[in-house]
């Protein structure tokens, strides 16, 4: 629509000339004024197509443009469908009702807390809070309080997404199932003790199930917070530990005397051998030597009878005969004693 200049023109000229008094400035033309203006604009009108178009483009356009963000991946449904998956940056998409935006934040690392006092899922879908999550039955049939904490990020959006419903409760219920079954297989002093070997062995545990349900879940960590026993048992687990420390404190003293006593003990039984090995040895070595000789002695009897008879004869008396005292020589003619009693001779001469 144009402007009708001419007839503004005409309007002027009859009202008071611009600026409020004459002068040279009120022969020409006045600009329309303000009020006039206002007129034009508010009996402007645009076509009822335009105005449709304009809207569409106000309502769609804003759905149509997306930014994804850095750490985010932007998964795309297509009538409910999954479409594709977008990477950070400016993408454009078909309008509302036609496709659908979802991003997923795949760097970010969340957590899940079991057996804490202040519960901050309780206003989460799907995640009911329970007291009694952190009650664990242990190999030994003693009770515990097992807290923990599971750390985690989202690997595959897709899945994340679409293969499983709730995947938080989920994740909540295999990390429970898990914890239980892996402290199940141990006693209360391990699961106190050897915390962070529960932790791998839950952990991996966890990620297999998770992996088998597609999840699109990977666990980062798991932590083990203080282990202990319930309060109306903590008494009686005090005086099964201090049973348990003396009973660890006897048997060290039993292990330190038996490492005294016993290596003594096989020391004495090495040398006794030792020393009847010897003595064998000396009297095989003496009876081989003694055959020998025998056999040496036999061979000269064979040759010289005689001669040898008297030669072991008189080797004999001379070894004997020393041993001996007073010595008396009798003829075997002489026909009685006599000769030869001492009738008490003096001390005199026995002595000569």
């Amino acid at each position: 629509m144009n402007w009708d200049w001419d007839k503004l023109r005409e309007q002027q000229s009859q009202k008071k000339p611009f600026g409020g008094g004459g002068g040279s400035g009120g022969d020409g033309p006045n600009p329309p004024q303000l009020d006039d203006l206002m007129n034009q604009f508010k009996n402007f009108r645009l076509p009822g197509g335009l105005i449709l178009i304009v809207l569409f483009l106000l309502f769609f356009g804003k759905s149509m443009i997306y930014t994804i963000g850095v750490g985010e991946v932007g998964v795309i449904q297509r009538f409910g469908q999954y479409s594709r998956q977008t990477l950070p940056g400016l993408h454009l998409k078909l309008p509302i009702g036609i496709e659908k935006l979802t991003k997923v934040n795949v760097d970010i690392i969340r957590k899940e807390e079991f057996g804490f006092t202040e519960n901050q899922y309780s206003g989460r879908p799907g995640v009911t809070p329970r007291d009694d999550v952190s009650l664990m039955l242990t190999g030994d049939l003693n009770v515990g309080l097992v807290p923990w904490l599971v750390q985690y990020r989202i690997e595959d959006p897709v899945k994340y997404l679409f293969e499983v419903d709730q995947p938080e409760s989920l994740l909540r219920d295999m990390a429970e199932a898990s914890m239980r079954l892996v402290v199940g297989d141990r006693t209360i002093n391990e699961v106190i003790i050897k915390r962070d070997e529960i932790a791998m062995a839950a952990k991996e545990r966890l990620q297999t199930e998770l992996n088998e349900a597609k999840t699109g879940i990977t666990i980062s960590t798991i932590e083990m917070k203080k282990t202990n026993v319930p309060g109306p048992v903590q008494p009686s687990f005090n005086e099964v530990n201090k049973a348990q420390q003396e009973k660890e404190t006897m048997i060290y003293k039993a292990r330190e005397a038996y490492n005294t006593a016993i290596p003594a003990a096989r020391g004495e039984a090495e040398r006794t051998i030792r020393a009847a090995e010897g003595y064998a040895l000396d009297r095989i070595n003496r009876a081989k030597g003694d055959a020998s000789r025998f056999l040496s002695l036999y061979e000269e009897y064979a040759k010289a009878k005689d001669v040898t008879t008297r030669r072991i004869y008189l080797e004999k008396m001379g070894e004997i005969l020393p041993k001996l005292g007073r010595k008396y020589i009798v003829d075997e003619k002489q026909q009685n004693l006599l000769p030869l009693l001492n009738m008490g001779p003096g001390k005199e001469a026995m002595s000569k």
